[in-house]
């Protein structure tokens, strides 16, 4: 894996060995900061506070590094994967643009020091057939940390159809047997 957009391209991404996590792949990362970059629903990556949920080796955090984002906060509960995210952001100098939370996403609790305002890109990656998104996203809209224009970025299984009341779905598109959904807040709809 790598990086595949903006001043860290071309940079290797370490992923952690075993079968517990799931990486997004190149290809599908680059499509999914195409549309992005691209889509009038989305608010920019210039400065963006980004949170990557189920973060894996940190792939989707460290892109939206790259391409701008000027904070992340990565949260994972794997060991494997928390010092593959560790590695990642040292090797690539992220230290002073990134935290990495150790907590089950479901029960997040978020100290006002771990971030910079609310988050403006949330990457939502859970194991999937598991139903972890809606309380994730509980949580984070309770502690006021997903911004009014908030884009959500949501991965799981292809024939999954999560309940998404309270959220617009701008975008849906299937890779594999990945299918990824682009929210927004609906701004008529309760969380």
């Amino acid at each position: 894996m790598r990086i595949v957009g903006g001043k860290n391209r071309g940079r290797n991404i370490v992923a952690p060995n075993g079968k517990n996590t799931r990486p997004t792949s190149d290809q599908v990362r680059e499509s999914i900061f195409n549309i992005l970059t691209s889509a009038p629903w989305s608010a920019t990556m210039d400065g963006a506070i980004v949170i990557d949920i189920f973060a894996g080796s940190g792939a989707l955090g460290l892109e939206a590094l790259s391409r701008g984002a000027g904070f992340c906060l990565f949260v994972e509960t794997e060991p494997k994967a928390r010092a593959a995210i560790r590695e990642n952001t040292t090797t690539m100098g992220l230290g002073g643009v990134t935290r990495l939370h150790r907590r089950d996403a479901t029960k997040l609790r978020i100290e006002p020091s771990n971030l910079r305002g609310p988050f403006t890109h949330i990457f939502l990656d859970p194991p999937y057939n598991k139903n972890l998104a809606r309380p994730v996203l509980r949580k984070l809209g309770a502690q006021g940390l997903i911004a009014d224009n908030a884009v959500i970025v949501y991965e799981m299984g292809k024939d999954e159809e999560p309940n998404l009341r309270g959220y617009e779905i701008h975008d849906t598109r299937i890779w594999g047997a990945a299918k990824v959904m682009f929210l927004g807040i609906a701004r008529t709809g309760a969380i």
